[in-house]
């Protein structure tokens, strides 16, 4: 019986992964940032006179079905 001598992983220690000598670091934390609070505008803030016959006509109602 004859043994196939085809294709074969590359045993020799020139072609193997060499083994790591020191643990990589642990990842670093991302840096904390304090939020500053936003002064308000000295004018104010928009408010549009009709607000909420602007949003009844951005969302339709929705009716129940029977």
């Amino acid at each position: 019986m004859e043994v196939d001598e085809g294709c074969r992983t590359p045993r020799r220690s020139e072609y193997q992964i060499p083994a790591p000598l020191v643990c990589p670091p642990p990842p670093k934390k991302k840096p904390f940032y304090v939020k500053q609070r936003r002064v308000p505008p000295k004018e104010g803030y928009f408010q549009p006179p009709d607000l909420e016959g602007v949003l009844m006509d951005i969302a339709p109602r929705r009716e129940a079905c029977a």
